[in-house]
């Protein structure tokens, strides 16, 4: 049973500590709406998301004021588009017009997010995936809520460089194509190594296809909340920080289980799982960066950086799967750099480099995210960034991801305000050293030893 210590306990957290669910997200599977005819697939996927998503944000309210939790918001996963459209899909153009029903649905249902025009080429790419991947610039200009991902790599297949290459132009090209809003169309585009089937955050998140038809994802977010809980611990030992940031770990989740299933029983689809993930807003109070600098950091960037991260995702993730069975998605912390505040002053004060971001991907939820860099870094910097943080995942056996917005016509030290949730960031400075001869070499990296496990 619920106490009335716990109730008081999770109002202070909403109301003191900016504790939210920062979304509901309903996974859909298109795979029935495959067709050779593209106005078919068109139609289908107008039909089935449109009926299956209609009540998804009118619940989303209502669970939020009965409950009194906030739920930031109510997003849209499909599957894979490369997928969906492969067969009606002839060039980059009919992909687009596939982008655009998904803006127009999304749009339609009230959801701010609709992700998965995406394509899983780990290993190598299909016709259909390569047109997808070139169609992203255009697709990503000419719609406002659609999402896109693309898996280049992945423990068990190696990283597929022909990809990681095209995708260095491809962000270039997006970038390009939205220089009108300060390249905002890039943050919407991430590159993924282990991508997982069950992300319900955004800009990353599609419908695997090993998933049911119709599922509810939720992530909840909490850094406010760790962080006033450590407050409390200051000058303790190990033992003591890491068992209090599993049991707000675990208080965090038993709210996302409630509000998962209540979603879940309202729209009569099964719950698939809880992203407990620590994603900051720009909002004070609301930081990864502060809970790095509660556990005893002057800066993120300082020495100690990486271990201090290590300790908050591991302790998370402890957390979280004893509140639910279900823990999925990504789970852990994320490290935004325009997204958070602490970040962003870190950024400021010379703390934090795109090294040492690097250096922290290696044990944080995720990856390079939300990095403002120089417009005239080249196609063949950001495929060797992308490497960079692939190898990463592919070794350590986790999830990483790139999504970094080459911010075109502004230079290092500049400010690209990108508003709402994404926030402001200062532009970072890139390494200038050439690594054009290792990008251009063709083929796969192979898989290391470790993936052999059969």
């Amino acid at each position: 049973m619920i106490n009335i210590y716990e109730v008081n306990e999770t109002n202070k957290m909403i109301e003191e500590d900016n504790f939210d669910v920062r979304t509901i997200t309903l996974g859909i599977s298109l795979l029935d709406c495959i067709d050779s005819d593209l106005d078919k697939v068109n139609e289908k996927i107008y039909e089935k998301i449109t009926r299956l998503a209609k009540n998804l944000v009118k619940t989303g309210d209502s669970i939020g004021r009965e409950y009194g939790i906030p739920i930031v918001n109510k997003r849209i996963s499909v599957t894979p588009i490369a997928i969906v459209g492969g067969a009606a899909c002839k060039t980059s153009e009919d992909f687009v017009s596939i982008a655009k029903t998904l803006d127009k649905i999304a749009l339609e249902v009230g959801v701010n997010f609709i992700g998965g025009y995406s394509a899983l080429v780990s290993k190598g790419m299909t016709a259909a995936d390569e047109l997808l991947i070139r169609s992203i610039p255009q697709a990503l200009k000419e719609t406002e809520r659609v999402c896109s991902s693309i898996n280049v790599g992945s423990t068990k297949t190696g990283i597929n460089m022909d990809a990681v290459k095209l995708m260095g132009q491809v962000v270039k090209q997006t970038a390009e194509a939205t220089k009108e809003d300060d390249s905002l169309g890039c943050a919407k585009l991430v590159v993924f190594c282990n991508a997982p089937d069950d992300n319900p955050f955004m800009a990353g998140a599609f419908h695997g296809v090993t998933e049911a038809d119709c599922i509810i994802n939720v992530g909840v977010s909490g850094p406010g909340v760790v962080k006033r809980a450590l407050e409390s611990v200051r000058g303790e030992s190990f033992e003591v920080l890491c068992e209090t940031i599993k049991k707000t770990a675990f208080k965090i989740t038993r709210v996302g289980q409630l509000v998962a299933k209540e979603a879940s029983k309202r729209l009569n689809v099964p719950f698939g799982i809880i992203d407990l993930s620590l994603a900051p807003t720009p909002a004070v109070g609301d930081s990864v960066a502060d809970i790095l600098k509660e556990i005893g950091l002057e800066h993120p960037g300082a020495p100690g950086t990486t271990a201090a991260l290590a300790i908050l995702n591991d302790q998370v993730k402890k957390g979280g799967v004893m509140a639910s069975s279900y823990v999925g998605g990504l789970s852990g912390a994320f490290i935004p750099v325009s997204e958070d505040q602490g970040m962003i002053d870190a950024v400021n004060a010379g703390a934090l480099t795109l090294e040492k971001l690097e250096a922290m991907t290696c044990v944080c939820s995720v990856g390079l995210d939300m990095i403002a860099i120089p417009g005239d870094t080249t196609p063949e910097t950001i495929s060797g960034i992308i490497a960079d943080e692939t190898a990463i995942g592919m070794i350590n056996q986790k999830t990483t991801a790139v999504r970094v917005i080459p911010v075109i016509g502004k230079g290092v030290g500049e400010i690209v305000e990108f508003g709402g949730l994404l926030g402001y960031a200062p532009i970072m400075p890139v390494n200038q050293f050439n690594c054009s001869a290792f990008v251009n070499r063709a083929g796969r990296i192979p898989a290391p030893i470790h993936s052999f496990k059969n």
